[in-house]
């Protein structure tokens, strides 16, 4: 048996590797590690053997189903002043068809084929009221088969250095995270109807997952099927992809309109449990995307955009979706009403994605500016020339990152405006920096430290639940434009709950460092910080971030931890 420890932004990869080179990934026996107070850092855990095993973090009576195996129990041990998490970490097969290891798993076994390396995530946190100081941790493996008594196979020990800073609470982070939700792709995953008791429990942990990353923005569907279903009907084999309106409508025999507005009620009081509180974005009234020739366009005659909403109707028991623009435009109007009775309207931002016909968009703007005149507007923009023709009634601009060069005079512009925000995102591509599957693991870390580098207010990614029909199966889909770990950050779980990623986890560690940088920017040592991230960053003009620069990763940033842990050693 060999085992050894790898850092947290270690990525272990099952493909064409020799025995030998796995032996070497487990001789390190001893790692030191450091976070801040309300803060967490972790190892990992090797574990690789010549013949198949099972491997456990629980204690509880274990056999193996197909006969006698070794049983490897993996203990953790820790001052009580810190909580310790371990988890065993999943692979998931790339689009080049190897296995990377992603997922933290709810499993508390797993069996391990012989000659590959098994992952064990070892997370520690310390809380507000954790002493600063310097704690030893020890990680033991025990192994018995059938009914022998455990015998110790061995120890690792980590040196955790807890430091005097006090990061804030998640829901008081400054960084502005916006990850988009797909709630009716939850409830088909957890088995539950949209909208239920159950999907609004399942809903609870998903936005308890988000809580903890300091997410800002709650998604809001309020038409059918505004991104048609990502076009899935192109695909050779395609996912179930629609995300459906959060509001019930229904007309009665006389013919008037009824609006039921408490699955939103619920989900934004739902979202403010958890920290996030900051925006709410309607999905479904500007820019929806249509593919007319096969069958998704615009339904309301003469209406210049195509969104779609369905309605109960009284007088014949059936379904059916509003055609006249006066239909739309009350429901519109009265969702402005409802927002605005809430005291919400303020948070309430249209969200319009990658829109493509800069005329076409700006008469689809117009036309609802003047329908509810209180609505504001967030754009998530793939090209710069869209940018620079857009009305300056946009209130929150969000490029994509390797357009930020080319639009920086009018971004600079618009961060000057009050009350206005300007993020980046990241979608399919470039290919450089992201968060796929494939990238390097401290390109995930290296997302806020970008919004520190440029001056933006934070990341917006479309990506947090959009899983494909069966993602644990099978991640990769419409490869090549889509990368595998394009469309998820977690991955669904047992009882309705989100299994993280280590995708999660880095970017989190990310946010982490951008907090700390404002504290320490507070307490006057901003040039430290400039330094700290210069280092890290190595390109001088944000223009060398766009594909048509050729450059490569290691000429824009570093690819090492201990860049990025000098901010860390600065408190």
């Amino acid at each position: 048996m060999y085992y050894g420890l790898q850092s947290m932004f270690y990525k272990a990869i099952k493909g064409y590797q020799p025995w030998s080179q796995l032996v070497k990934q487990t001789q390190t026996k001893q790692l030191e590690v450091m976070c801040c107070r309300r803060d967490s850092t972790a190892v990992q855990c090797v574990v690789a053997s010549q013949e198949p095993f099972l491997l456990t973090t629980h204690t509880d009576p274990l056999f193996w189903k197909g006969g006698p195996l070794p049983i490897v129990r993996v203990e953790v041990d820790i001052d009580e002043a810190l909580t310790v998490d371990v988890r065993l970490i999943g692979f998931v097969e790339d689009d080049d068809r190897t296995q990377k290891a992603d997922v933290l798993l709810d499993a508390p076994e797993l069996y391990v084929e012989a000659r590959t390396l098994q992952p064990v995530w070892i997370e520690c946190t310390a809380s507000a009221d954790t002493p600063s100081g310097t704690y030893m941790g020890t990680v033991r493996l025990y192994s018995h088969t059938m009914f022998e008594d455990e015998q110790l196979l061995g120890a690792c020990t980590f040196v955790l250095n807890v430091k005097e800073a006090v990061l804030p609470e998640p829901q008081h982070y400054s960084f502005y995270l916006d990850l988009w939700q797909h709630n009716a792709n939850i409830a088909r995953k957890s088995g539950t109807t949209l909208w239920s008791e159950d999907h609004f429990a399942v809903l609870d942990a998903y936005l308890a997952s988000m809580g903890q990353l300091g997410q800002k923005a709650l998604s809001v569907v309020v038409s059918e099927i505004p991104w048609s279903g990502q076009f899935s009907h192109r695909d050779r084999e395609p996912s179930n992809l629609f995300e459906y309106s959060i509001i019930g409508v229904t007309r009665d025999r006389s013919g008037t309109f009824h609006y039921d507005y408490t699955a939103l009620n619920r989900y934004v009081a739902l979202g403010e449990t958890h920290g996030i509180r900051a925006e709410i974005e309607l999905f479904g009234l500007l820019n929806i995307w249509q593919d007319t020739d096969a069958g998704y366009g615009a339904i309301v005659e003469g209406y210049p955009d195509g969104i779609r909403v369905r309605y109960y109707d009284a007088a014949t028991g059936t379904y059916r979706f509003m055609r006249r623009q006066e239909q739309l435009e009350h429901y519109i109007r009265a969702l402005e009403a409802h927002l605005a009775d809430r005291g919400w309207i303020d948070r309430v931002r249209v969200l319009a994605d990658e829109p493509g016909d800069v005329p076409l968009f700006q008469q689809r703007l117009e036309r609802l500016r003047h329908i509810a005149p209180a609505f504001r507007y967030k754009i998530a923009i793939h090209s710069t020339s869209i940018m620079e023709q857009l009305t300056s009634e946009v209130h929150d601009y969000v490029p994509v990152l390797s357009s930020i060069g080319a639009a920086r005079e009018k971004l600079v512009r618009h961060q000057a405006q009050p009350g206005s925000r300007t993020l980046y995102y990241l979608a399919c591509s470039p290919d450089i920096p992201n968060t796929f599957l494939r990238s390097p693991a401290l390109e995930s870390r290296l997302i806020p430290w970008i919004a520190e580098k440029l001056g933006l207010d934070g990341f917006l990614r479309w990506n947090y639940t959009a899983w494909v029909d069966d993602p644990l199966r099978k991640l990769s889909y419409r490869s090549p434009i889509w990368k595998a770990g394009d469309a998820n950050f977690v991955y669904p779980g047992a009882a309705g709950k989100p299994q993280l990623s280590l995708r999660y986890k880095w970017l989190q560690r990310g946010i982490r460092d951008y907090e700390l940088m404002q504290l320490l920017k507070a307490a006057g040592r901003r040039s430290d910080v400039q330094q700290a991230v210069d280092h890290v960053m190595l390109f001088a003009d944000p223009c060398e971030l766009d594909p048509n620069a050729r450059k490569r990763s290691t000429e824009l940033y570093r690819l090492t931890e201990d860049a990025y842990d000098a901010l860390l050693r600065l408190v």
